[in-house]
């Protein structure tokens, strides 16, 4: 409704009920234009009307959604179940063109500018998050692993006798085989124990960079986010040395952006050495469907490179969906939410250390990781060598998902690759353990519920383990005994 349809429509109801509508409509449009004049997340969330609305108006600008279109190509928007049309809101072309995920498309305005905008919203809540000097991202519809590999792909036309990517060992396979897939040899350095954390070995890392020379290096990988009790690498040192030796650094920052301190620490490091890129999961950050990641760096030049490395055109599912979610969370409902988060990790350690102590375990002494908490099962692994991993399975099944249960000595091959005492990040760490984390969304019920299950669980463990133990010490029964007086 533009304002000349209004002015018609006073023909028809009472002018000052339609000025009313009028402005109402206008109090919606305000929110748009706002948005469209700054590339901002608006500081309060907008209600679910205003963003359909905004949605819409952007569908109708793509060219399968015009009246009396006739498309005779091979890619016109079609789609035939009108469900799915409803789900994507219409906006059927996606994002990017054939040689670059962020060029605009002639004939869908709408969703480039859905693109355009999402970019926008994203990298200032980047800033907002921490890493203010960041100079640009863009959505990619690929997970964290392929992004990973996007960017070594990217770095491999940079530095064409490279085959190398230092690497400081964090178990979890998929920033592994990121490596691998873009065809590059990882150098895996082992962490150093200090106390109960496991942090980056730079004498190690300085090793292997003046061993294998820095040509043929393409770059340092390096982790914040990660499962306690290994700790965020020392990015300002890591930073450092990759400036003194001209390599290249990308960071993947999973679920880091969630945290201030891991965002302070990508701050920190481009502020006194180089870091190329940093990535970070949509789903773990933001609450979305699996499926998105956003690259980001502090040269514009670098990231528009990697979007033109993407080959093709890409879904924009991942992009409408984190627009939609700030849209609606606004900054402020955002930095809410990781206050809130903040509280839980502080409610979830003292939990975790009251239960601890009753059963005769600790919490593992990790301050550097601001997301993972990791709690000791060596009574646990004394009662019984099945008994850690068993642990695992009871709280699966009793709906406690995302707990880690690390048992000692595990081995796994990857790619060639053998670790041992996988998922522990380090091939002999003193101790079984279990991990809890305290990520963006939980609640204060999931910590009292996770902690009321987990000591029935080790409290059943250990029953069974003394009765174990109490029959094997049973004296062995004589043979007269056994037959009775069956005879």
């Amino acid at each position: 409704m533009n304002s000349e349809n209004f002015t018609l429509s006073e023909k028809i109801v009472s002018s000052s009920y339609i000025r009313q509508g009028s402005q109402a409509r206008r109090s919606h449009e305000q929110l748009i234009r706002q948005l469209l004049d700054q590339g901002k997340c608006p500081e309060e969330g907008w209600n679910e009307s205003t963003i359909e609305l905004f949605l819409n108006e952007l569908a109708v600008m793509d060219s399968n959604n015009f009246l009396g279109n006739c498309g005779v190509g091979e890619r016109e928007g079609r789609v035939v179940s009108s469900l799915v049309a409803r789900r994507h809101y219409r906006l059927i072309h996606g994002i990017g063109r054939s040689g670059d995920i962020a060029a605009i498309q002639p004939k869908a305005a709408g969703s480039s500018l859905l693109n355009k905008l999402t970019n926008s919203v994203v990298l200032d809540i980047l800033k907002l998050s921490g890493v203010r000097s960041v100079a640009s991202c863009f959505v990619v519809p690929m997970a964290t692993g392929m992004s990973l590999t996007l960017c070594f792909l990217t770095l491999r036309h940079r530095r064409p006798r490279a085959r190398y990517i230092i690497w400081p060992r964090i178990d979890q396979k998929s920033c592994f085989k990121a490596m691998i897939t873009a065809g590059f040899e990882p150098v895996v350095v082992e962490n150093v124990l200090e106390g109960d954390e496991l942090r980056t070995d730079l004498e190690a890392v300085e090793r292997k960079m003046e061993e294998l020379g820095a040509d043929n290096i393409l770059c340092v990988h390096s982790t914040t986010s990660c499962f306690a009790p290994r700790v965020p690498d020392r990015l300002e040192e890591l930073a450092t040395m990759c400036a003194k030796h001209d390599i290249p650094h990308i960071v993947n920052n999973a679920y880091g952006v969630q945290s201030s301190k891991c965002m302070h620490l990508i701050q920190q490091g481009a502020r006194v050495g180089r870091i190329d890129a940093f990535v970070q999961s949509l789903d773990k950050n933001f609450m979305v469907p699996v499926g998105g990641a956003i690259i980001a760096g502090f040269s514009e030049s670098f990231i528009q490179e990697i979007s033109k490395m993407y080959p093709g055109r890409a879904s924009a599912s991942p992009s409408l969906d984190v627009l939609i979610t700030l849209l609606t969370l606004g900054a402020n409902g955002y930095k809410k939410l990781l206050a809130e988060r903040k509280v839980i990790y502080s409610c979830l350690a003292q939990e975790l250390t009251n239960l601890a102590s009753v059963h005769g375990e600790r919490l593992l002494h990790t301050p550097h990781n601001p997301i993972s908490l990791a709690m000791s099962l060596d009574g646990l692994q004394a009662e019984s060598d099945k008994a850690v991993t068993q642990l695992g399975s009871m709280l699966f099944t009793r709906q406690v998902s995302g707990a880690r249960v690390i048992p000692l000595g595990k081995e796994q091959t990857i790619s060639g690759h053998t670790f041992r005492g996988f998922m522990s990040h380090s091939e002999a760490y003193p101790c079984p353990y279990l991990n809890a984390a305290s990520a963006v969304g939980i609640t204060q019920e999931d910590v009292t519920l996770c902690i009321k299950r987990l000591d029935k669980c080790l409290k059943a463990l250990r029953k069974e383990g003394h009765a174990a133990r109490s029959s094997s010490t049973l004296p062995p029964m004589h043979q007269e005994d056994s037959t009775g007086d069956c005879e």
